[in-house]
């Protein structure tokens, strides 16, 4: 599994950061990068000059910064992401601290899985922060959580042609999640990683995003999914709720 260094340069992950904000949820002013980031304005505005220089960042005529060709040749997500993370987060560090591992909120970006943000717990061995990775949906617990809860033709639409997918396999796989109502990725995107993913939806129950919550394999128990997935449950619950009243 892949934590923070212990010896993190802090200015490059900053900008690494910043670049991926930029990719994923759109333009931001200068005030808006140095609140994510919890820098000051003049370090938020000397960092997007670093990734204007070098093809990240460009500056519009507006004078808030948006993703540079070298971002752009990615799959955009149709979720809501800035109002997902608004909502979601308070409730996503209240199951971490129910369950005791690492919460993730991930949306779909074509047949990626995109990871908007993470609650890490504070346990010595824990799955880290996957905040801006983007994954395989297939093989994803959240990714198939929200695909199990797409229209079948839209999957069969979203796959077609790939040669890295059996979407026979994958329909009667994304059955089985619907059926079960949450989804497992049981080390298929990393070794010694297990997730279980619910999809968050809509007013009108269309998969947004999805919830997951990861843990080393070594404490995963099946025996101990029914009360995971009641938390979770609950905690996806809540976030509909919320989205509902903004």
């Amino acid at each position: 599994m892949k934590n923070k260094p212990p010896y993190p340069i802090t200015s490059v992950d900053h900008a690494l950061h910043l670049a991926t904000l930029l990719q994923q949820e759109g333009p931001l002013r200068v005030s808006d990068a140095a609140e994510r980031l919890g820098v000051s304005p003049s370090t938020a505005h000397r960092l997007l000059a670093m990734l204007v220089y070098r093809g990240f960042a460009e500056q519009r005529p507006d004078r808030c910064y948006e993703a540079g060709d070298v971002l752009r040749p990615v799959a955009t997500s149709r979720a809501p992401v800035a109002l997902l993370r608004q909502v979601a987060i308070p409730r996503m560090h209240d199951l971490m601290a129910a369950v005791q591992e690492s919460v993730n909120l991930i949306v779909l970006a074509g047949t990626e899985a995109r990871f908007v943000a993470t609650a890490e717990c504070t346990q010595t061995l824990r799955v880290g922060s996957r905040a801006g990775r983007t994954l395989p949906a297939h093989l994803t617990s959240c990714g198939k959580a929200i695909l199990a809860a797409m229209p079948p033709d839209d999957v069969t639409a979203l796959f077609k042609g790939s040669d890295d997918v059996d979407l026979a396999r994958l329909r009667r796989e994304l059955a089985l999640v619907r059926k079960r109502g949450f989804a497992i990725n049981d080390q298929s995107t990393e070794a010694g990683l297990v997730a279980l993913g619910v999809a968050v939806r809509d007013s009108s129950m269309c998969p947004v995003a999805g919830v997951a919550i990861a843990m080393p394999s070594i404490r995963f128990h099946r025996d101990r999914i029914p009360g995971w997935i009641r938390a979770l449950a609950a905690c996806v619950a809540d976030i509909e709720h919320d989205l509902e009243l903004q």
